[in-house]
């Protein structure tokens, strides 16, 4: 078996880059550079037309999307508990990260990345204020998530396994302080994005994509 992954750092990316380096599987990780335009490569669109990152390819076979990724490493790997067994613990982590992807992960787009929705200056820059406000709620809704494991006995969200909704946790919580929204505003969320990245495994990928987790911009 040989597994490469594309990751970009700091970008969504981070979270099968974590999966893999906890599964204790020997793989290529290889940096996609997105502010350089690697993405929109010859090369690179030969193996994902979309441009996107991540990319898994398994001895020449490509897998492309968080949520398939995800599920694919699953059972590649079952020894690594990468999502619950049991059928509605496995649902509900399911759910989780189907949110973080397909509704938090946008806003952060919409903020970071005005210019695909509109090609007018006035209209970015209320796109990007009204998704800084929908993106704080969204981190006060995790930070719920975080009391609530807590409150069950749970040490990481989908349960005694650390998965991929932790690692997704420190991705968007990063992308928070990038948008201006301080870690004091969210505390606990904070703390558990802290503990996210004192594992061995998260601390390698951190320092292999020389991530920072607090940007300290201030908001626009």
């Amino acid at each position: 078996m040989t597994l490469q992954l594309y990751f970009a750092p700091g970008a969504c990316s981070f979270v099968p880059h974590v999966l893999l380096e906890m599964s204790g599987a020997q793989f290529e990780p290889t940096m996609v550079k997105l502010h350089k335009g690697e993405q929109n490569s010859d090369e690179y669109k030969a193996i994902n037309p979309r441009g996107q990152v991540p990319v898994l390819v398994n001895n020449g076979q490509v897998v492309t999307q968080i949520l398939a990724i995800v599920l694919y490493l699953d059972q590649l790997f079952p020894d690594a508990h990468v999502l619950p067994t049991e059928p509605m613990a496995r649902a509900q982590a399911l759910s989780t990260l189907a949110w973080m992807n397909n509704t938090v992960h946008p806003a952060f787009t919409h903020i970071f990345m005005p210019h695909k929705f509109t090609d007018q200056a006035e209209a970015q820059a209320a796109v990007k204020h009204h998704n800084i406000q929908l993106f704080r709620a969204m981190l006060g809704e995790l930070q719920t998530l975080v009391n609530a494991a807590a409150a069950k006995g749970q040490t990481w969200l989908a349960g005694a396994h650390f998965s991929p909704l932790d690692a997704y946790s420190l991705t968007l919580t990063r992308w928070g302080t990038l948008a201006g929204i301080a870690p004091e505003e969210h505390p606990e969320l904070w703390a558990f994005v802290q503990k996210v990245a004192a594992l061995p495994a998260v601390a390698r990928v951190i320092e292999r994509e020389r991530l920072q987790l607090n940007m300290g911009r201030p908001a626009a």
